[in-house]
């Protein structure tokens, strides 16, 4: 394993370096300002797209790009600080709808199990058996907490921490048993997630088809998708052209017509890219708050994208003519 060397750079080393490798400073002191405001590797996370390429074959006979350490003509800090800030309000709308979509999630996940008993997210009952049974180290032999008990655990840590007037309620007058409808609202959208993935399906496509989601399996990847953006979105990490390590299911033809590009050969190809989480989106609130304007919102900030030779909203994933879908449309 290589030792790292590089030495610690003065804010001026950096602008020297980017100039040295092809970066145009067309004002000094603004270079200077931005550099100092989001640092130097938060910057050139943003230029990576305008690197210089030069394509190799591997050792498999595969073609690939080696990505080089030079910029592309024409390339400016201006371009980085362009991104910067569309991407900071990229995140934002991304957080805001997400917000709407979780808060329902927490209501009808409530809602549903509540319906069955106060405590139905402690009866092993209402799971399916991959989810309460406990596994066997293979090693040791020793019983291993069940995926069940797992959340169970990290619920009642939740509850431990939490600070909030109800919580404190539950706790003190009923030895920390806490309904289903009222646990809900402390949990966020990683901890429903897995509890959905476990429901017995016909609780799960109760609540599926609250969102017009056509099955459990398709409802459970759309949440972990969300989950996933929600969270590079929280901690502010670069989101426009992110690959999802976790991208949200396609419904087949015909299930969803409203998402039914994302199965188009083209948009096919783009199946990672972050255009499907917010289609996905979209479509969810539609059923949840068809009046707030989200995907309006989306579609001028998108118009927005400043655009260049070497970068368009395809990096996104977004297919060509996507904002002239019914999708998008105000309703």
């Amino acid at each position: 394993m290589a030792e790292y060397t590089k030495k610690w750079l003065s804010v001026d080393e950096q602008v020297d370096k980017l100039k040295s490798r092809g970066v145009e400073v067309r004002d000094l002191e603004s270079c200077r300002g931005l550099l100092q405001a989001v640092g130097y590797y938060r910057l050139t996370g943003y230029l990576y797209p305008f690197r210089e390429s030069e394509p190799y074959v591997d050792d498999a006979g595969r073609s690939r790009f080696h990505i080089l350490n030079r910029y592309r003509a024409g390339t400016s800090v201006d371009d980085a600080a362009a991104l910067i800030d569309f991407d900071r309000r990229l995140r934002m709308l991304v957080l805001e709808g997400i917000e709407r979509i979780e808060i329902s999630f927490r209501m009808q996940v409530g809602y549903v199990l509540g319906r069955q008993s106060a405590f139905a997210h402690a009866d092993p009952a209402n799971f399916v058996d991959s989810f309460t049974e406990a596994p066997i180290d293979s090693v040791t032999g020793e019983t291993l907490p069940s995926k069940h008990e797992q959340w169970l655990e990290r619920v009642k840590a939740r509850q431990a921490e939490s600070d909030e007037a109800f919580v404190a309620h539950f706790r003190q007058k009923y030895n920390d048993e806490m309904p289903i409808w009222a646990l809900t609202e402390i949990l966020e959208l990683g901890h429903l997630g897995r509890l959905y993935s476990g429901l017995n399906n016909s609780f799960a496509t109760e609540i599926a088809a609250a969102y017009g989601a056509p099955s459990k399996k398709v409802m459970g990847s759309w949440i972990s998708s969300l989950n996933y953006v929600r969270n590079v979105s929280a901690h502010h990490a670069r989101l426009f052209n992110r690959k999802l390590v976790s991208a949200p299911a396609r419904p087949s033809h015909g299930q969803v017509p409203l998402l039914g590009h994302l199965k188009d050969a083209a948009s096919a190809k783009q199946v990672f890219g972050l255009y499907n989480a917010l289609a996905v989106m979209s479509y969810l609130l539609r059923s949840i708050d068809a009046n707030s304007g989200w995907s309006a919102r989306v579609v001028d900030l998108m118009g927005s994208f400043p655009s260049s030779a070497y970068l368009t909203t395809e990096s996104m994933g977004a297919p060509e003519g996507w904002s002239d879908l019914e999708l998008w449309r105000a309703q």
